[in-house]
């Protein structure tokens, strides 16, 4: 009798596992199903689409029923007329170009300081205690007020601009790297170090990986604060030298009282803004979250 109330125990939990691995794998089925192109485009692509035509909408309203007068509120098409005469004249692309390319540049020196200045702060009591204070601060200083200072330390030339753009990121993807690390939970730094992970070893194949998230998010902000650095620091420093970026088309448009010119730079800032963000920090927190089985579709 005992032999079989035993047999059945066993039975009824080897179903259980069964039932357990049964669900699991239906669970890492569903992470690795892919979403088809159409419903990616209906329900991605179409969306921002319409907000986009809502907005549009809404203006040319705005400018038919005369809400403002024309030179607060130009129409939208003598915005469009202002990009097709830029593209015509063969200026829009390198515009575009110039902040760019700046802009990405700026953001990879950043990157470079900002990753190992994060790791020591994180991983060093003192240093953090020193200067963790520091950063905090400088990321809420507004980047506009480094313009000044970078003038007179360089003049009008690009090491003020990547000055701007890196006292601008820098504190952000320490403090993000910081922040992330801070959320590793201790069971895997002591997993790594009994495993011989140390030092770089460990920075590398335990600490990077787990505080990936937190990580990404302060890239994420790093670059729009290189982005925003960059549009301040071509604002308000203009020179021949420093060539026609996005931020000089906007001043100029204020100067020359050009309101189409001042929205065309307005919403050229924004798109080359959104389209970094899709092109590159989207796919890289989508391999994350899947790496990580978080996602469950893509």
């Amino acid at each position: 009798m005992a032999s079989t109330d035993t047999t059945a125990k066993a039975t009824a939990k080897h179903d259980d596992l069964a039932g357990l691995e049964a669900g699991l794998d239906a669970l890492d089925a569903v992470q690795t199903h892919r979403a088809p192109v159409r419903e990616i485009l209906t329900k991605k692509a179409l969306p921002p689409l319409l907000a986009v035509g809502l907005v549009l909408l809404v203006w040319q309203v705005l400018v038919t029923a005369k809400v403002a007068d024309e030179t607060k509120l130009p129409a939208p098409s003598a915005v469009w007329d202002s990009l097709s005469a830029m593209w015509l004249k063969g200026t829009l692309l390198d515009v575009i170009w110039t902040s760019v390319s700046r802009g990405l540049l700026g953001f990879l020196l950043a990157l470079a300081i900002g990753t190992p200045l994060g790791l020591l702060v994180a991983r060093v009591k003192f240093v953090r205690a020193a200067i963790g204070p520091i950063l905090q601060g400088l990321q809420s200083l507004p980047s506009v007020a480094w313009v000044p200072p970078a003038v007179l330390w360089f003049g009008l030339n690009d090491a003020m601009m990547y000055t701007v753009i890196l006292l601008g990121a820098v504190p952000s993807i320490a403090n993000g790297l910081v922040s992330g690390i801070d959320q590793i939970p201790p069971l895997f730094l002591r997993a790594g170090r009994t495993l011989g992970a140390t030092g770089l070893r460990g920075a590398r194949h335990v600490v990077m990986p787990a505080a990936l998230p937190g990580y990404l998010a302060g890239l994420k902000q790093g670059w729009a604060f290189s982005w925003r650095s960059l549009m301040a620091a071509e604002i308000i420093a203009s020179s021949p030298d420093l060539g026609l970026g996005l931020g000089q088309l906007l001043e100029n448009g204020r100067n020359n009282i050009d309101l189409p010119g001042v929205f065309l730079a307005i919403l050229l800032i924004l798109v080359v803004g959104i389209a970094i963000d899709l092109l590159i920090f989207s796919p890289v927190e989508r391999w994350v979250l899947r790496s990580r089985g978080l996602l469950v579709k893509s």
